[in-house]
This record gives structure tokens, C-alpha cells and sequence, in this order.
């Protein structure tokens, strides 16, 4: 198909303001109006793969996600679970970071037409909700502590039977095997960290040997009157999880090492 039946067909398809370049030998960069939150263009190539056309991103979307999100983030939970649907409703595959559709039929417009809209869900995960943060909060909390605690060392969702049967205060994680056990709270709201407060009190009321850490999500978020009676009963604080992840690694494996 021609060049020129080609920019056509993606005109008529997804945008009058669509055009193309010659890049190469059966290369065209594919110049579109659709872009970041941040001003930066969709990268979209039309070329030959193993002898078939495809539009391919080259790894520019995946990469451009990073910028707002660790890369791990990505691969794991509810954002990695939105890229997965995205990709799969739309027809796009993705090799080793690279975006990108096979032309089925020389039905290059509707082609195009899908690949967009795969991308666009994609530039969502930069500008999440609220509530959706929060969701992904709770999972990034797991991989973190996961990540730095062997399986047989740590309990999620612990609470102390003996005196509380029903569970009504439970610690987010429990990392055992020290004279004093860790209890781990991960608090992103004001509602949290009374909840948190009141466990606290009360596991001191039952005598038991323990040291606690709290992980917020922000603490700037908190109410300042909720955040001080907290910090009159809690032990170490780190004020996000996102901007202190090595130095929450290192505190885990100093509290592992002094077991």
C-alpha cells in the first residue's frame, strides 16, 4: 500500500492532524496529537518486523512510565494488572518493554486506531487517582517488605490470639525471631493511624515484648493532632514509602542481623 493511502487511512481513522515521515528503508515515524500529561508525544513507528508491518512505541512508553514510577511497580500489582488488560483488549504485545501491534489485513487505519488507544490507558498510570494510589499503597507495602524479610521471618495481618481471639488489632506485618518482635504498621490515612495508636496502647496494656515501625504513605497527609498522639507511642517512622525504600531495606536488615 502506498504511503500516501496509508496516512489517509490513518487520518480518517484517528486524527486529520496525523502525518507521516520517512525514517529508513520501510521505517516512518508517525507523528499524532495525543501525548503525556506532561507534553510529551506518544512515539509511534510504522515499519517492517520479520517481514510484517507493525506500529511500535520502541520502548518510549514503558520508559516514560518510570519517570513517575518505579520500575518495579509496574511489574507487580494493580498497575502492572492495568497494563496487562490494557495491552490484551486492544491486541498489543509487549517484547521486553516494546509496544507493539501487527498490521492484520493492510488494515493499517483501524490498526492505528487500537494501538492509540492501548497507549492513552497506559499514560493514565502517570496521573492515578487518589483512590487508586491508595490501592496500589497497600501492595507496594507487601513488595517492599517481601522483598527484604525471608517468608519464614514475617507474618502479614498478625494479631495476638491469646488476647485478641477476633483480630480487631492487627499489625500490618509481624517480623519475628528478635527479643523483641516488630510490628509493622502501613498507614495512609488519619482513620489508619488511630487505628494504629489504639493497637499499640493496647499490646503494651497486654505486656507484650515488642518494638514497632511505622511506614506511611505520606505523612505530610496525616492530621498533625492524629500524627503526635501516634508518635507519643510509636518507634521508628519513615515519612513515605515511595522516597525511602533503601533506607527501610537497611532498617530491616539491621533489625534481621540482631536477632
Amino acid at each position: 500500500m502506498k504511503l500516501e493511502t496509508i496516512e489517509k487511512e490513518f487520518k480518517e481513522k484517528v486524527s486529520a492532524k496525523i502525518r507521516l515521515q520517512e525514517e529508513g528503508i520501510k521505517r516512518y515515524r508517525v507523528f499524532t496529537p495525543f501525548m503525556f500529561d506532561d507534553g510529551d508525544h506518544l512515539s509511534v513507528v510504522l515499519k517492517q518486523d520479520n517481514g510484517s508491518w507493525i506500529l511500535s512505541d520502541e520502548g518510549h512508553t514503558m520508559m516514560h512510565l518510570t519517570y513517575d514510577i518505579d520500575e518495579k511497580q509496574l511489574q507487580q500489582g494493580t498497575r502492572n494488572k492495568v497494563i496487562n488488560n490494557a495491552l490484551s483488549t486492544y491486541s498489543v504485545s509487549n517484547r521486553d518493554g516494546e509496544l507493539f501491534s501487527k498490521i492484520i489485513n493492510e488494515d493499517y487505519g483501524n490498526a492505528l486506531f487500537s494501538y492509540i488507544q492501548a497507549l492513552m490507558k497506559l499514560t493514565d498510570l502517570s496521573f492515578l487517582s487518589r483512590e487508586r494510589v491508595k490501592s496500589t499503597f497497600r501492595e507496594d507495602f507487601i513488595a517492599c517488605i517481601s522483598e527484604n524479610v525471608p517468608e519464614d521471618r514475617r507474618k502479614f495481618d498478625w494479631y495476638e490470639a491469646t488476647h485478641d481471639p477476633t483480630g480487631n488489632y492487627v499489625v500490618d506485618c509481624r517480623i519475628n525471631g528478635m527479643s523483641k518482635q516488630l510490628f509493622i504498621f502501613a498507614l495512609n490515612t488519619d482513620d489508619r493511624t488511630r487505628d494504629a495508636t489504639i493497637s499499640i496502647l493496647s499490646f503494651e496494656k497486654w505486656g507484650l515484648s515488642f518494638q514497632s515501625l511505622a511506614i506511611f504513605e505520606n505523612q505530610e497527609n496525616i492530621n498533625r493532632k492524629v500524627l503526635a498522639r501516634f508518635s507519643d507511642v510509636s518507634g521508628k517512622q519513615f515519612s513515605s514509602l515511595e522516597t525511602n525504600k533503601p533506607r527501610i531495606a537497611s532498617y530491616l536488615q539491621d533489625v534481621l542481623k540482631a536477632s
